[in-house]
């Protein structure tokens, strides 16, 4: 399975961003995976930011996004979407989309910064 995530950059203190992730592979069921958004700041531990089913039906937030991000799919498309809202410096990170079922696979990442 192959992840894409594109859509970081720079951007200013309460400014905003939308990621997205697509998935491709011969036969793959994006339908079936639970998606997810994760970061890495500069010298942390990797952290989820969001999750939704495979559906779309529920998603779920860390508490340092709630209110700020939101996450989405499209099925039709293969693709998972992030809206960061109100970006913070602290949003800066590595953004990576990671996709689970009874294996799971990981995006190379796309960085987002947050700086005046």
């Amino acid at each position: 399975v192959q992840l894409v995530e594109s859509g970081g950059g720079l951007v200013q203190p309460g400014g905003s961003l939308r990621l997205s992730c697509v998935a491709s592979r011969y036969a793959f069921t994006f339908s079936t995976y639970r998606m997810s958004w994760y970061r890495q700041a500069p010298g942390k531990e990797r952290e989820l930011v969001a999750t939704i089913t495979s559906d779309g039906g529920s998603a779920n937030y860390a508490d340092s996004v709630k209110a700020r991000f939101t996450i989405s799919r499209d099925n039709t498309k293969n693709t998972v979407f992030l809206q960061m809202n109100s970006l913070k410096p602290e949003d800066t990170a590595v953004y990576y989309c990671h996709a689970q079922r009874v294996s799971g696979y990981w995006g190379q990442g796309t960085r987002v910064t947050v700086s005046s």
